[in-house]
C-alpha cells in the first residue's frame, strides 16, 4: 500500500486540467429549513484513539450511573420527542393511538406495519439534528428506541435510566445518536455502500474520492509509524534493563578490588542483548521506511487538499451524510434481525424481556467482547508486513430485537492496513453472548476472505473451510455454516465439548486458535486435543506454522 511515491491516480490526475468549464450549478439546498428550529452549534465528538499496541479492553468497573436521569421522569417527554419534526411527527401520532385503541387483530396488524414504515422516516428526521445538541427525548429515542416511558415498566424506566450516557472508557462502541454525530461532523466515514459510477468528466467529485483514499493512506502509515515506535521503544527499554543486570559485579573474597567474572545468568543476558541489538537494527531500519511512506502520503494528501481549494472547495460533510449513513443503518437494523424476527421499531413492555446482562449496552458489551478475547486472542487481529496488530472494530449498537450481530464491513475501503472494521449488534437480543459471536464470526471470516483474495475458495481460513464445506456436499450458505461453528467453538469446544466436526475441529484449532491457556487446558483433558497440541509443537518446530 505505501511505496513511498505519489499514486498513480492522484498523479495523473493532478497532471489533468482540473477545472471544469461547465456552468455553476444551483447553490445546497438549506437543510435548516427542513425543521421547524434552526440546528444548534455542532457539538464534536472525540473518535478514540487506535492503539495497535493496547492489549486488550479496559476492566468494566461501573457498570450503571451512581446518579440515574430523570428524563423519563418528565411529562413532556413524548410531546418534546416529536415537536419539531412536522408532518411525519403528527403521522406517527396517529397510526400510535389507532394501534393502541383498536381491538380487532387484524386492524392491529395493519396498524402495526404503518407504525414500522412511519417511525422510521421520522428516526431519519431525528437523526438530521444529532451534529447539534438533542434534547434528551431525542437522544434517548435514538438510542434505546423509547418514544414514550409509560410504555416500560418502572423496572424497564429505573433500568435504562441508570445506565452511563457517556463513554467513559473510551472504546470504539456507538450508539446511535453518538453513531450519527461522529459521521455528520465528519469524525468517522460512511460506512460503504454501493458505489455509484461517476461521470469521467466529474473532476471534482473524482478529486475528493482521490483525497478520501490519499487520507486513509495516510492514516495507515501513521499508525504503522506509531506501532514500530512503540516497538523499537520497548527494544531499548529491554536493552536497558540487561545492561544493568551485566553492570553488577561483586567483590572476590580473597582479591576485594576485583570484581567476579561474569556468572552463567549474566552470560545468557550478553547473548540476549546481542539479540536485541540486532532487533533494534532491524525496527529502526523499518521506522525509517515507514517514515518516508508517511511523508509521502501526508504530502499527498496536502497536495489534494491544496486542489480542492483551488477547485473551490469539496464534497463538505453535512445533513447529506447523516441521511446516507441512516438508509446503511436500517439495513444493519434488518439484517440483525432477520425476515422472521421482531421488526417493532419502538421499545415497549410487550417486546423488551431481556434480563440486564442481556441488554447490548456499552459496558456489556465491552465484557462479552473481553471473553470472547481472552478465549480468541486473535479475534480483532490483523497482519500487515509481518506484523499482528490488534484493531478493535467500531461497535454500532442498534435498539431492535434482533438476535443475531453482523459485520457491516471488515475494514476501510481506503486504508486495509490499520482502519477499524464495523460491527452492528442488536440491543434487545435473546442471548447477548450468541449476538457478540455471531458479530465476531462474520468480522473474521470477512477479513480471512479479504486478506486471501481471489484464492479465498482454497487458501487460510477461508479456503480450508470452503473445501471441508464443499467435500460434505452441504447446501446453503458457507459463512453461515462457518459463524453457527465459530459460536460452537467458542461455547463448546473450549470447554472439550466435542460437537465439531473432526476436520473443521483442526481449522478452527489452527486458524482460529485458542488462547494459550485454553490449549494448555485443553490437551490434558482428551487424546483429540492433545494430538492437536502436538502438531502445533511440530510446526513450529518446521517452521511451517
Amino acid at each position: 500500500m505505501f511505496q513511498g511515491e505519489m499514486d498513480p491516480e492522484i498523479a495523473a490526475l493532478l497532471g489533468a486540467d482540473t477545472k471544469s468549464s461547465a456552468p455553476a450549478g444551483p447553490p445546497p439546498p438549506d437543510y435548516s429549513k427542513l425543521f421547524d428550529e434552526p440546528i444548534e452549534d455542532f457539538e464534536t465528538i472525540e473518535e478514540s484513539e487506535l492503539n495497535l499496541n493496547s492489549g486488550g479492553f479496559p476492566e468494566v468497573t461501573k457498570r450503571f450511573s451512581d446518579t440515574p436521569h430523570r428524563a423519563f421522569d418528565d411529562p413532556q417527554y413524548y410531546k418534546q420527542a416529536l415537536s419539531g419534526e412536522g408532518d411525519i411527527a403528527q403521522r406517527v401520532h396517529t397510526i400510535l393511538q389507532k394501534y393502541i385503541n383498536t381491538k380487532d387483530p387484524k386492524d392491529r396488524s395493519v396498524y402495526r406495519q404503518q407504525i414500522i414504515t412511519a417511525f422510521w422516516d421520522f428516526l431519519a428526521n431525528v437523526a438530521r439534528k444529532t451534529p447539534g445538541k438533542l434534547p434528551d427525548s431525542k437522544k434517548y429515542l435514538l438510542r434505546f428506541g423509547i418514544l414514550h416511558p409509560s410504555f416500560l415498566d418502572p423496572g424497564g424506566k429505573a433500568f435504562f435510566s441508570k445506565l452511563v450516557v457517556d463513554n467513559e472508557l473510551a472504546q470504539p462502541i456507538y450508539y446511535l445518536d453518538e453513531w450519527f454525530r461522529a459521521v455528520g461532523t465528519g469524525v468517522i466515514r460512511n460506512s460503504s455502500t454501493d458505489e455509484v459510477r461517476i461521470a469521467k468528466n466529474n473532476t471534482q467529485i473524482r478529486m475528493q474520492q482521490l483525497l478520501e483514499k490519499a487520507e486513509g493512506k495516510r492514516e495507515g502509515a501513521k499508525g504503522l509509524l506509531k506501532a514500530k515506535d512503540e516497538e523499537r521503544l520497548n527494544l531499548e527499554r529491554a536493552l536497558l534493563d540487561r545492561v544493568q543486570l551485566v553492570m553488577e559485579h561483586f567483590p572476590l573474597d580473597e582479591v576485594p578490588e576485583v570484581h567476579a567474572c561474569y556468572s552463567d545468568s549474566q552470560k545468557r543476558v550478553i547473548g540476549e542483548i546481542q539479540e536485541i541489538l540486532k532487533n533494534l537494527t532491524k525496527s529502526d531500519r523499518e521506522l525509517e521506511l515507514f517514515l518516508k511512506d508517511f511523508y509521502q502520503a501526508d504530502t499527498d494528501v496536502r497536495t489534494l487538499m491544496d486542489k480542492v481549494e483551488e477547485d473551490g472547495g469539496g464534497v463538505s460533510v453535512d445533513i447529506r451524510a447523516v441521511d446516507t449513513e441512516f438508509d446503511t443503518v436500517r439495513q444493519m437494523a434488518k439484517l440483525t434481525i432477520g425476515r422472521q424476527g421482531n421488526h417493532f421499531p419502538i421499545m415497549t413492555k410487550e417486546y423488551f424481556h431481556c434480563t440486564p446482562n442481556e441488554v447490548a449496552f456499552r459496558e456489556n458489551v465491552i465484557s462479552q467482547l473481553t471473553w470472547v478475547e481472552s478465549i480468541d486472542p486473535e479475534a480483532f487481529c490483523r497482519s500487515y508486513k509481518n506484523r499482528q496488530n490488534r484493531i478493535v472494530p467500531y461497535v454500532v449498537l442498534i435498539p431492535s430485537y434482533g438476535d443475531l450481530g453482523i459485520c457491516w464491513e471488515p475494514f476501510d475501503r481506503f486504508n486495509r492496513a490499520t482502519s477499524r472494521g464495523r460491527i452492528a449488534l442488536p440491543m434487545y437480543p435473546k442471548s447477548l453472548a450468541l449476538a457478540v459471536l455471531a458479530a465476531v464470526a462474520d468480522l473474521r471470516w470477512q477479513v480471512a476472505k479479504e486478506k486471501a483474495s481471489y484464492y479465498w475458495m482454497e487458501e487460510g481460513l477461508t479456503g480450508n473451510y470452503y473445501q471441508w464445506f464443499t467435500s460434505r456436499k452441504l447446501k446453503g450458505d458457507v459463512k453461515e455454516y462457518f459463524i453457527q461453528d465459530y459460536i460452537v467453538w467458542m461455547t463448546k469446544e473450549s470447554d472439550a465439548i466435542q460437537k465439531l466436526d473432526k476436520e473443521v475441529r483442526g481449522i478452527f484449532w489452527r486458524y482460529v486458535p485458542f488462547s494459550k491457556e485454553v490449549k494448555e487446558k485443553l490437551k490434558d483433558r482428551s487424546y483429540t486435543y492433545q494430538d492437536l497440541y502436538q502438531r502445533d509443537i511440530n510446526r513450529s518446530l518446521s517452521d511451517g506454522y
